[in-house]
């Protein structure tokens, strides 16, 4: 399939189908497949196509922390060094409890900075002792940085695309 080629009337169905996120059941490619005209196989290959191409940007799972008890979320962002941000970003992304870790430009004169990364925990000062850990870890317990608990959650959902054509009949 061409990246450029638009979609026929079936890949329209299959992708607002992956839209709405993967049934829980224990095959849910194969659920998808049934219920957009593709075989489990083509499903998955689609998929995998459509991340190689670039027509879907990412595809994963969210986790909706606060219904499984984890409710001390901390966003902790670090003000450091632009030549320091790919490697200190690797090594915070390697501990087993930061579930996420990205860079961002600073806003000149409002927010200083550019490495965000995330703790989910059940209780806070879980979250702080581990965030301790790795500012040790990583020698960098003196470098600037924020620690933002969320105190409310906003709505999670996976993205949506301009493609419906009525659903695709």
């Amino acid at each position: 399939m061409d990246a450029l080629r638009p979609l026929d009337d079936r890949d329209l169905r299959l992708l607002n189908r992956l839209q709405a996120g993967l049934p829980r059941v224990s095959h849910p490619y194969a659920t998808i497949g049934v219920e957009t005209g593709h075989s489990e196989s083509e499903v998955l290959d689609k998929l995998q196509h459509w991340l190689a191409t670039g027509l879907i940007k990412r595809f994963g799972v969210i986790v909706k922390h606060r219904s499984i008890g984890y409710e001390s979320n901390a966003m902790v962002v670090f003000d450091l060094p632009d030549d320091a941000v790919a490697v200190i970003g690797k090594a915070l992304a390697d501990y087993p409890f930061i579930t996420l870790c990205y860079r961002r430009p600073r806003i000149e004169g409002r927010w200083p900075y550019n490495l965000f990364c995330m703790i989910h925990g059940k209780d806070r000062s879980i979250v702080l002792k581990q965030l301790k850990e790795a500012l040790i870890g990583l020698g960098i317990d003196d470098c600037p940085h924020e620690v933002l608990f969320s105190s409310r959650c906003f709505k999670q959902r996976g993205a949506r695309y301009t493609v419906n054509r009525e659903s695709a009949a």
